[in-house]
This record gives structure tokens, C-alpha cells and sequence, in this order.
């Protein structure tokens, strides 16, 4: 149990990326009903994306004043490509039935990781990404890493910004309105298309800043990287209630802590010895939805879309 404080620093970490990465899934969904199953690839570009941006600036310029650039550089691709996807790939979907959109969204998917496989230099192996150097910080009695605390900060910034553009502002509440009912929405003057480019927009933003916490946290990035991190988003999504911005952090949270306690220490329970480790731990956190699906399928905070089937 000596572990315990650092194996909640890393699930908080983890959860934190997920989180950022799931509310992508949650606004779009929130919005036109869509699972957007190519937001992990939008993700996964930001983090190429980034990365140019530091092997465009000048050799030796300081990580400390090239992470806003890079940060500004990931966002930007990572909405440029969402944008894209809205526009050419669902928009003349939207209509279609439901099957349609979520195929042509795994096909998206899989032409992103091509596109980074075969254009980018060296596109098959994982790319050095650049890290914080000096001595980690002993927080609580766990150690967190220079370029962890970026997560830490980041995601609740995001968070607190995102909860007042959608409670404060006028773009917001279309938002809302938009999600609760588009056909009404746009009889009161809404540009529904505006709202909807706007939720995909945010959500590959919010992509772009955990694809440059990943790449702070594990010193690369590479073109598989946005499948699994995909997925796993899409679990926090559903965890803490689909179509909820809140639960989406919320589920992304919960998720990292089961997976880093489970990782740490299910191998110490008798019988469960083969079950521990990392090799299991994506197990563990579908697992986690498993359950949450059969106790509780509305997810934790409750699903906050209104049923347009």
C-alpha cells in the first residue's frame, strides 16, 4: 500500500487524457448523435502535428518556450482535420441512416493512420517526442514528472473554460439548444451547421491538447497511438454518461484510477496472480465498462441527450 499515492498520481494522469480526449466523443455525440470513431486518429495527428511544429523551430530553442507553439500547432491540425471530417465525410451523411455515418467514421479512421504511415518521414516507427529534462516533484508522496504536471494543469483549465463558454456565452446555450432539439434550434434563428462544426471543432481541440500531454509523458508518438487511446476515451465517455462534458472527465478519471490500481495491484490478490501487470491492463478497463453498462448503462453523472431516434 506504499504504492498507493503514486498509483493515484498515474491514474490521474492517465484519467486526465482520457478525459480531454473523451469529451470530443461526448459534444459531437451531444450534438448530431454521431460516435465519431476517427476522433482517436484526430488525436493521434495533433500529436504529429505538434511535433513538426518543434522540428520547425530552431535547434536547441528551449521546450519551456516552444510548448505554446506546439501546443497552438497540435490544436491547430487537429480542428483543421475535424472540420475537414464534418464537412466532407457526415455533413452529406446526416441524413443517412445511423449505420452509414459510424462505417464512413472507421473508414476515416483507418485512412488517418494511413495517411501518417506513408507520408510522414519515418511514419512506421514511433517519433521521438521532446521532454522536460530535470528532477521530478514529490507530490503527496508520489513522483510526478515535469512534463506530467502539464496534464494536471491543462485539464481542469479546459474543463472550467469549456463549462463557462457553454453556461455563459451565446454560442453556448445554441449549443444546448442545438442538442436538445436542432429542428426547433433552427426555427429560432440558430445556424445549426455553425453549432455543429463549433462541437467538433472543441472537441478536436481538446484532442490536440492530450495528444501533446501524451507526448510530454511518454517521449514519443506514433501513427497506431490514437486507437487504443480512442477506444479507452470512448469508455470514459460512457462511463461518466454519453453526452455529458462533465462526465466525460468525470468517466476519463475513474477510468485511469482502475486501470493504474488494477495494473499495481491485482496480481497481488490469491489466485489472480496471472491476471496482473501491464499486459492486462486495457482488460481491466473494459472490464470497468462492462459493469458500468449492466449497473448502471445511463452512466455515472446520467446521459444528457434528448432520443432523436
Amino acid at each position: 500500500m506504499s504504492e498507493l499515492p503514486q498509483q493515484l498520481a498515474n491514474g490521474l494522469i492517465l484519467g486526465a487524457m482520457y478525459g480531454l480526449i473523451a469529451i470530443g466523443y461526448t459534444m459531437v455525440y451531444g450534438i448530431v448523435q454521431l460516435i465519431n470513431f476517427a476522433h482517436g486518429e484526430i488525436f493521434m495527428v495533433g500529436g504529429f502535428g505538434a511535433l513538426s511544429v518543434f522540428l520547425a523551430l530552431p535547434a536547441g530553442t528551449s521546450l519551456v518556450l516552444a510548448l505554446p507553439i506546439m501546443l497552438l500547432g497540435g490544436i491547430a491540425v487537429s480542428v483543421l482535420v475535424g472540420i475537414a471530417a464534418e464537412r466532407f465525410a457526415y455533413r452529406p451523411l446526416r441524413g443517412a441512416p445511423r449505420l452509414a455515418p459510424l462505417i464512413t467514421a472507421i473508414g476515416l479512421s483507418i485512412a488517418l493512420q494511413q495517411a501518417i504511415w506513408k507520408w510522414y518521414p519515418d511514419g512506421k516507427q514511433a517519433r521521438v517526442f521532446p521532454q522536460f529534462k530535470g528532477h521530478a516533484f514529490d507530490i503527496l508522496g508520489a513522483t510526478v514528472q515535469r512534463g506530467d504536471l502539464f496534464v494536471l494543469i491543462a485539464a481542469p483549465a479546459c474543463m472550467i473554460a469549456l463549462g463557462f463558454f457553454v453556461a455563459k456565452t451565446r454560442s453556448g446555450r445554441a449549443m444546448q439548444a442545438t442538442a436538445q432539439d436542432p429542428d426547433t434550434a433552427k426555427l429560432m434563428g440558430i445556424n445549426t451547421d455553425r453549432i455543429i462544426v463549433l462541437a467538433f471543432a472543441i472537441g478536436a481541440a481538446f484532442a490536440g491538447v492530450a495528444a501533446v500531454a501524451y507526448g510530454l509523458r511518454t517521449g514519443e508518438v506514433q501513427f497506431r497511438m490514437g486507437f487504443i487511446m480512442g477506444l479507452k476515451a470512448f469508455t470514459a465517455a460512457v462511463l461518466g454518461g454519453i453526452g455529458n462534458i462533465y462526465g466525460a472527465m468525470l468517466g476519463g478519471v475513474v477510468l485511469g484510477v482502475a486501470e493504474a490500481l488494477a495494473t499495481a495491484y491485482i496480481e497481488e490478490i490469491p489466485g489472480m496472480e496471472q491476471f496482473g501487470g501491464g499486459a492486462w491492463k486495457d482488460v481491466w478497463a473494459f472490464v470497468l465498462l462492462i459493469l458500468v453498462l449492466l449497473l448502471r448503462p445511463q452512466g455515472l453523472l446520467g446521459e444528457r441527450v434528448a432520443d432523436r431516434a
